[in-house]
């Protein structure tokens, strides 16, 4: 297990800029207004050869008038019990506050080793205002500016001996932990989904929707296998997403879906599968993610019989270019049906994971063009020489012909199914890359055109020469008078 660092503060502190900073990269949301981040955050930190866990958290407040302060708070506590490490970020500008107190007593009492980080120190004349921390009784104390990077490169050093060396890779190491996004539209009830997978309270969940803003992988282990959740924020048509929060929102929750390999599509049952659904839906189809399509609140449904024949033809309608998604039906808040995900995963896994060996893939292409030829180019017939897989994640294959661009979609579309039945692929995309071969010559020409000799090609040409046609003039053979 990596060794865990937690970030925590009081709201807009600028935590979230920090974690990024410290990431070199954008992983968490940022805004001005307090409050974005809720749930507990995690990304894998490295500084040098080493490497370990870093923890982003909500705002710590106790606040009557916000009904999440509640369970963030109780998140901040959750990442202060399991760190090696807690980083005590607090505001250089607006100076000590009573939530900085109650933090640095909440850190004494779970005796894990402090930094006490004063962020917004933006300028050198501003280093004297970081002293007025020291009343925390917490130590050391760093002068930061997450938002110029200044004073990053000190604290870098201090969190060093707290991460652990990086190991030699292995093979199996090269992908990691299957990355499952969780997506769809708002209070479905992903979060509470990941909170039942995790056997724990990871993610804030509330009745209405938009609890979730920003893309959270959760790590999850399952047996002996582990499993990297990301609980995205709900998708809204575009027409209905108004704030600027609530578009990065969206935006974090379609890169989650590009870096995960698998997309599970949560409906709520008691709504069914609305045209949004079918839009996320094609979302994971172009990127070419396998997808399950998870019926949840299944508990609450009377009639389970006719509910499921309504939603099989719903997605019948609006998500004809998922046939073979698989579906099935949980409840988030009993559990039940969720054991039958986890083989579905591997399932998934093991085919979107899957490599042929290059005689097999060569031997399915040509019994299919046995079985339908290719179809006429012009004069020329479309002519398949060689194949091979090139990829996974999903099964990619190169197939080399002399007219590449000419394949039609609808050739192009029987060879994937072809390829899905030889090989039992049926719950993974498949990409077909259409090649041309080099020195393929086309039909009728029997010898490849001559160069000319280096010396003929440099010579100049002479005077008097001309670029037309040579005509000639007729002459009779016989001799006038």
């Amino acid at each position: 297990m990596s060794a865990v660092i937690a970030l925590v503060g009081r709201p807009n502190v600028g935590k979230s800029s920090l974690f990024n900073r410290l990431l070199r990269r954008s992983a968490a949301l940022v805004d001005d207004r307090p409050g974005v981040t809720r749930d507990r955050h995690y990304a894998p930190l490295t500084l040098d050869n080493r490497r370990g866990l870093l923890i982003d958290t909500g705002g710590f407040e106790f606040s009557a008038l916000d009904p999440l302060a509640a369970p963030v708070t109780a998140q901040v506590k959750a990442a202060v019990e399991e760190s090696d490490l807690a980083i005590l970020v607090v505001d250089g500008r607006s100076g000590l506050h009573p939530r900085d107190y109650d933090l640095a007593a909440l850190i004494r009492e779970s005796g894990r080793p402090a930094i006490v980080c004063v962020n917004k120190i933006d300028r050198p004349f501003e280093l004297a205002s970081a002293l007025e921390f020291h009343a925390l009784g917490l130590e050391p104390i760093e002068a930061v500016s997450a938002a110029h990077g200044l004073g990053l490169d000190q604290l870098r050093e201090r969190l060093k001996p707290y991460l652990e060396e990086i190991e030699e890779r292995t093979e199996n190491d090269l992908f990691g932990p299957p990355k499952i996004c969780l997506v769809g539209r708002p209070n479905a009830g992903k979060s509470s989904l990941i909170n039942r997978l995790a056997g724990a309270s990871r993610q804030v969940v509330d009745s209405r929707p938009g609890t979730t803003r920003d893309a959270v992988d959760v790590e999850i282990k399952a047996g002996d296998k582990s499993y990297v959740l990301v609980d995205t924020a709900g998708i809204r048509r575009k027409g209905r997403v108004e704030e600027k929060l609530e578009k990065l929102s969206v935006l974090r929750a379609l890169k989650g879906l590009e870096r995960s390999d698998l997309a599970i599509l949560t409906v709520d049952a008691l709504v069914g599968v609305g045209e949004q659904d079918a839009h996320i839906a094609g979302y994971a189809s172009e990127r070419g993610r396998p997808l399950v399509i998870l019926i949840n609140k299944w508990d609450a449904v009377e009639d389970k019989k006719d509910t499921l024949r309504s939603i099989k033809r719903e997605m019948d309608l609006k998500m004809v270019f998922i046939q073979r998604a698989p579906m099935i039906t949980v409840s988030a808040k009993t559990g039940a049906g969720l054991k039958n995900l986890w083989p579905l995963i591997d399932k998934i896994m093991a085919q979107y994971s899957f490599r042929a060996p290059t005689a097999e893939v060569n031997r399915i292409l040509t019994e299919a063009a046995e079985a339908h030829s290719p179809p006429q180019v012009g004069r020329v017939r479309l002519k398949f020489y060689y194949a091979a897989q090139v990829g996974v994640r999903p099964p990619k294959f190169v197939i080399f012909t002399n007219r590449p661009e000419e394949v039609h979609f609808s050739y192009k579309r029987f060879l994937i199914n072809r390829f899905r039945e030889a090989l039992t692929l049926e719950l993974t995309p498949i990409e077909l890359i259409f090649k041309p071969r080099r020195n393929v010559l086309e039909e009728g020409t029997s010898s490849p055109p001559r160069r000319a000799s280096r010396a003929a090609s440099k010579k100049a040409p002479s005077k008097g020469s001309f670029k037309g046609p040579l005509k000639t003039k007729k002459i009779s053979s016989k001799k006038k008078g």
